[in-house]
């Protein structure tokens, strides 16, 4: 039974992988990446776990020639991106890339396509302006429309905010500058571009590792914006000030209830039981023993477990706040 369609298919209908051990049937495997290669989501995963396609099975199981071709121009277009020496032509449908390592100092480019050669500035990446410096970068094109500067003031402010409202559900790459729209349902702000596959933060627009939202930058995990400078400064000094009373408290709550807890709910477990359990079968001697055991077996445990959890939780706090935390405030 293929585990997407759920249908029951012949030995031969599920082709192996080469980057893992899972299988789906030819039919699935084919639409998904179908739909994988159309939106841009290359390189393409596995869909039952993170490992990626190899190229050559792609090719085995696309049947289209545009989709092949699409998905090799992507798999380019990330492998570029990714270059910090790579420049793209900024002349209208051309999207050339340039390799312009060590031209820093000689910004003049030229783009090699066939039929293009437009020539422009290595630094500002627009085009050829010998008799000036680097024009500033434009901004992210607002999305009002040009008619409403004419309109009434009313109108123009809410043109305004409804623009500024839209603005801030569509941003741009940190990294290959693509336009990412961020739908606003509660989701994370953990952004992963399918162009280039930066991770970044949505807030403040930077690339991000995974404990960013839990050192003290101000951005959070699920809210709108980052906090102030202000604000972060006072949380930083109340973690600074406060957090020995705070580990002390979490510490001596911790210890009696893991070691007290840990046998309480062992015995209430192997005295409950559960379906197909042999309780029914066990005399009441035998109930009382069998409890007795795993009472006294979790009571010489439970000191171990509570020893590792505070031994390695309460340092790993300590260097978290007066390492991380220190650090940032004196920054």
């Amino acid at each position: 039974e293929c585990p997407l369609c759920l249908l029951p298919q012949p030995p031969e209908a599920f082709p192996s992988l080469a980057s893992c051990t899972h299988r789906s049937c030819w039919a699935c495997l084919e639409q998904y990446l179908r739909l994988a290669v159309s939106e841009s989501r290359v390189p393409v995963s596995c869909p039952h776990c993170p490992a990626a396609l190899q190229p050559a099975d792609v090719h085995r199981l696309l049947p289209e020639p545009a989709l092949r071709d699409k998905y090799e121009e992507f798999l380019l277009r990330r492998l570029l991106v990714a270059d910090p020496g790579i420049r793209w032509c900024p002349a209208p449908d051309c999207s050339y890339a340039v390799f312009a390592h060590g031209c820093a100092e000689c910004p003049r480019l030229t783009c090699g396509r066939e039929g293009c050669g437009t020539e422009f500035c290595y630094h500002c990446r627009q085009p050829w302006h010998p008799d000036g410096p680097c024009a500033p970068v434009p901004p992210v094109p607002s999305l009002a429309t040009p008619t409403a500067q004419l309109a009434q003031p009313e109108e123009l402010a809410h043109g305004e905010a409804l623009a500024q409202a839209e603005a801030e559900d569509i941003k741009v790459c940190p990294r290959c500058s693509a336009f990412i729209m961020k739908i606003n349902d509660g989701s994370c702000n953990r952004m992963n571009c399918t162009v280039c596959g930066c991770l970044f933060c949505w807030l403040c627009l930077r690339e991000i590792s995974d404990v960013h939202f839990l050192s003290p930058s101000g951005c959070t995990f699920w809210g709108k914006r980052p906090w102030s400078r202000t604000r972060r400064i006072l949380w930083q000094l109340g973690m600074v000030l406060g957090a020995p009373m705070v580990i002390s408290l979490a510490a001596g709550v911790a210890v009696p209830v893991i070691t007290i807890g840990i046998p309480i709910y062992m015995g209430r477990k192997v005295l409950a039981g559960g379906p197909g359990s042999r309780r029914s079968s066990l005399s009441g001697c035998q109930q009382c023993l069998s409890v007795t055991s795993s009472v006294l077996l979790s009571l010489f445990v439970s000191p171990i477990i509570t020893a590792l959890t505070v031994g390695v939780g309460v340092p790993l706090m300590l260097t978290y706040v007066y390492g991380t935390v220190v650090l940032s405030l004196c920054r």
